[in-house]
């Protein structure tokens, strides 16, 4: 019916105008490369915005262009991620813990025409400048001085006048940002965000049942702005009006307890790797830090060990598991406990909370199995599908990956999961990371998440080997913790209390450290390429 509601559109431009007019005088502190620290507000953080937005105008930069980042958590970054939108074109986050090659071929692909870098990843740059065609490049730091050839973010930003600024009339379907995928399995595929993608995210982000970010809040991103987006923190935060703490390039566990107790940050977000760190030094000086009580930490990019979630709960910080994507924007499941819980066994509790969670708000889930659509009993296992207003439709500019995308509109995972009735996601494993041994299934999430709780394994990653008879066998790889030790009989022992013979790894091997990808996860192949054949050698 024509003329039933006012039309509106769903923009960054409107989420900025919200924290400008709202929240003008709400803190946004960020811990500097050098450890100092610089304290502004949402309205100084706006004008900033505008600065820049019409200084890209200058330099030629059009709507649709592509404007990359390579940058930490801080202030100009999160100025970035509202001006280059505000201006037209696309904010491009880049990821400088990839390698050189890697750079230069998501930037061409993405065809980004200019490039802000913080003056700490220079050395990064140089790795793949010769590699790629940029217009210019910006220098973000303190200093109005750049390097011969470069500019000085903080030099366009002065010589611009804010009052230049005229918004862009941008339609919500308009692409506002984008990211490229880890590419563990293949080149990076990038995925575009539209404004009202992010604009509706944030919104189910900042539910009461999903994370529930409030004007309250005091939030610390520990994941960076570089991993899609810090999973949309900064733009909820700029919605709500929350407190943001960012920790710079300091991501150790004892600057960022630090910014916990100096900054009384009441919410933050990391992968496990991250959290098992402050969980050790927190086990290791438990009196030192005084944090806010009830602290929530959002973890996810991986499964988060269940001893994890135990060990948090006992310095009064609750872990959030919660699951997403590059290509779902990232949020999709988030594992708070339904009412239906409340009068369950604290084990069953547990059970729940290390699960993948329930589906946000307008996000939908299924999974498919070899048979068709599983049932959801928290048995019957199948790859997640996913849909809903932030959830990629396509890659941008990747040729021949339209398989991972469904016919009727659904985007598939790639994670082997059960579903429960309530709607608990519980990921078992990624489709190329399954065990199939003898034609069933074993997962290695499951193994892995349980060696993490035996008192002496510091991290562990369970593979697929190749074996004689059963063509594949799991096979768990090792870190032990400072000063402990532990045998592999000793490890398998401890597992076989938890799982039928059958699923037990035939081996365990001993490393230094588990190889990680540039966003902190595992990185499996690397390590079947070292390991597939361990078991040959022993059979």
């Amino acid at each position: 019916m024509k003329g039933l509601m006012m039309e509106f559109q769903l923009t960054l431009p409107v989420v900025l105008r919200r924290a400008e007019t709202l929240f003008a005088d709400k803190p946004v502190i960020s811990r500097l490369p050098d450890k100092s620290i610089h304290r502004y507000t949402y309205g100084e953080m706006a004008e900033r915005a505008r600065r820049l937005a019409v200084a890209l105008g200058s330099l030629g930069v059009a709507p649709g262009d592509r404007v990359a980042t390579l940058a930490w958590n801080g202030y100009q970054h999160l100025e970035a991620y509202f001006g280059i939108p505000l201006s037209g074109a696309i904010l491009h986050t880049l990821n400088p813990r990839l390698s050189g090659d890697d750079l230069a071929y998501i930037v061409s692909n993405a065809g980004d025409s200019v490039l802000l870098v913080d003056e700490t990843l220079l050395p990064v740059y140089e790795k793949f400048k010769d590699r790629v065609r940029l217009e210019h490049v910006i220098v973000m730091s303190q200093k109005t001085e750049a390097p011969a050839g470069l500019k000085s973010y903080e030099r366009l930003l002065a010589d611009t006048d804010p009052r230049s600024y005229r918004e862009r009339s941008v339609d919500e379907n308009d692409a506002a940002a984008m990211c490229y995928s880890s590419g563990t399995t293949g080149r990076p595929k990038g995925v575009l965000y539209s404004h009202r993608a992010l604009v509706l995210h944030s919104i189910g982000e900042a539910m009461v049942d999903t994370l529930g970010v409030s004007e309250r809040d005091v939030l610390l991103p520990v994941v960076p702005m570089f991993h899609v987006n810090a999973w949309g923190l900064p733009y909820t935060c700029a919605l709500v009006g929350a407190t943001l703490v960012f920790p710079g390039p300091h991501l150790d566990a004892e600057s960022v307890l630090e910014l916990f107790e100096k900054e009384r940050v009441t919410l933050a977000a990391g992968v496990p790797t991250v959290w098992l760190g402050i969980l050790t030094a927190l086990e290791k000086e438990p009196d030192r830090w005084k944090t806010q009580a009830g602290l929530r930490m959002v973890v996810g990019g991986s499964a988060a060990p269940l001893s994890m979630i135990k060990g948090f709960d006992r310095h009064g910080m609750r872990i959030i598991h919660a699951w997403g994507m590059t290509e779902t924007t990232p949020l999709g499941s988030v594992s708070n406990l339904v009412s239906g819980l409340a009068n369950a066994s604290d084990d069953a509790r547990y059970a729940t909370r290390a699960k993948q969670g329930i589906p946000s708000a307008l996000f939908e889930i299924r999974a498919r199995g070899e048979s068709g659509l599983i049932p959801w009993d928290d048995t019957a296992m199948g790859e997640l599908e996913v849909r809903g207003p932030w959830v990629a439709a396509s890659y941008y500019n990747a040729p021949g990956s339209d398989d991972r995308f469904t016919g009727d509109g659904w985007f598939k995972t790639g994670d082997i999961v059960s579903i429960d009735r309530h709607g608990y996601i519980e990921i078992k494993d990624r489709t190329k990371d399954l065990v199939k041994s003898g034609g069933e299934w074993i997962s290695t999430v499951a193994l892995e998440n349980a060696l993490m709780g035996h008192p002496a394994v510091a991290e562990a990653a369970v593979i697929a080997a190749n074996h004689p008879k059963w063509q594949e066998r799991p096979l768990a790889i090792v870190t032990l913790k400072k000063d402990k030790t532990a045998t592999a009989e000793e490890l398998i022992a401890f597992l076989a209390t938890q799982f039928p013979k059958w699923w037990l790894p035939d081996a365990v091997e001993f490393v230094d450290a588990i190889p990680r990808t540039a966003t902190g996860k595992f990185y499996k192949m690397a390590l079947r390429d070292r390991f597939k054949d361990a078991l040959l050698a022993k059979a």
